[in-house]
């Protein structure tokens, strides 16, 4: 089910990527889902902030995967837009780009378009937030998963 919030603006969606920083532990999974346009590197550029990533934080839809050095642990920013169109099967891409077992090492994982590939992930993400187009700026998150209820 989830909780629904409000991001009537920018400095909203920032404030989210905070609050999700602030709960995630090494290991964890991150899935953002939304059409195009609905804000999901937004937030997970506030996300890789909010973890203390210095420098550019660009968009991993060529490259696949991007990673970053956090005051914690690694993080690995996915977007798995592109993969969903190939002709192997998602779970062999992702097994290719071995981000399961780095999960397993304890990088946190957050995956742009994954919500199909939560299982070759490794399971259980710690948040699925679903970002929803509802206006010209504004926008909603519906957040699940193990660490919702931590998220303020």
């Amino acid at each position: 089910m989830g909780q629904e919030r409000v991001l009537r603006s920018r400095r909203d969606t920032t404030r989210l990527g905070a609050a999700i920083a602030r709960v995630l532990e090494p290991g964890d999974l991150v899935v953002l889902a939304g059409d195009l346009g609905a804000g999901k590197t937004f937030l997970a550029r506030s996300i890789a902030r909010a973890l203390g990533v210095k420098g550019a934080v660009t968009s991993p839809t060529f490259t696949l995967v991007q990673e970053y050095a956090t005051d914690r642990t690694p993080l690995l920013h996915v977007d798995l837009y592109r993969l969903r169109e190939s002709k192997t099967p998602l779970a062999h891409e992702i097994a290719r780009l071995g981000l399961r077992e780095r999960r397993a090492e304890g990088a946190i994982l957050l995956v742009e378009w994954g919500e199909d590939s939560i299982a070759p992930l490794g399971g259980d993400p710690a948040l699925l937030v679903r970002l929803r187009i509802t206006s010209g700026s504004s926008r909603s998150a519906t957040t699940s998963g193990s660490r919702e209820a931590a998220i303020s």
